[in-house]
């Protein structure tokens, strides 16, 4: 398999599940900005859609959109328990994170990158994402992840939004239990694998 990827990018979820799963893939970089790969040629001929993750199977087949791509890898190692048993329960509430996870943090927390925004709709997203995070540490207390005791892809997905915070100056502070969830998460020996591999750790 290869994972089509960007350093930091929220591609870096289903590079940490992969890891934490002990599946092999193959990293393959992308430059967001140009559209191109690191190794040469267009990435639209990739992935048309331009953005990264996206998953190339054995078969040749694509994946993309992460939370599909991070439920994929976890299915195919069931037993490293990263997503429960499809149909149950409990995988539609890894589910219902993963959907809360992008729709209501990853958007969000992606406008602070647009260079076009103004200082009114910044302090318009960042209010809005604030309620969402005050509801997410209220989830959190007494929790270690997510999902209760155990890491799951939600989690990784969860980790590597947060992890935008410091790079668009958006302060989690207020958020004690949200700052120990991120310090937790990142000190998991395949998180900072999948870090030290797209050069973010030293």
């Amino acid at each position: 398999m290869k994972l089509y990827y960007s350093p930091g990018a929220c591609s870096l979820s289903p590079h940490i599940v992969a890891k934490e799963a002990g599946l092999n893939i193959e990293l393959k970089k992308v430059d967001l900005k140009s559209k191109t790969l690191a190794e040469g040629g267009a990435y639209t001929a990739v992935a048309g859609k331009g953005y990264v993750p996206a998953l190339a199977l054995d078969d040749g087949s694509l994946l993309t959109e992460g939370p599909v791509i991070v439920q994929y890898l976890a299915d195919q190692k069931p037993d490293s328990g990263l997503a429960p048993k499809a149909g149950t329960m409990e995988r539609y509430k890894l589910q219902e994170w993963l959907n809360f996870i992008t729709s209501e943090l990853h958007k969000a927390m992606g406008w602070f990158f647009n260079p076009a925004i103004t200082p009114e709709w910044r302090a318009g997203v960042s209010d809005r994402l604030a309620l969402r995070l005050e509801w997410l540490a209220g989830q959190l207390k007494g929790k270690q992840y997510l999902m209760g005791d155990k890491f799951s892809v939600a989690d990784a997905y969860l980790f590597t939004v947060l992890n935008w915070a410091p790079m668009v100056k958006f302060d989690l502070a207020r958020w004690p239990v949200l700052v120990e969830y991120q310090k937790r998460v990142a000190a998991r020996p395949m998180v900072q694998e999948a870090l030290r591999e797209e050069g973010l750790l030293k």
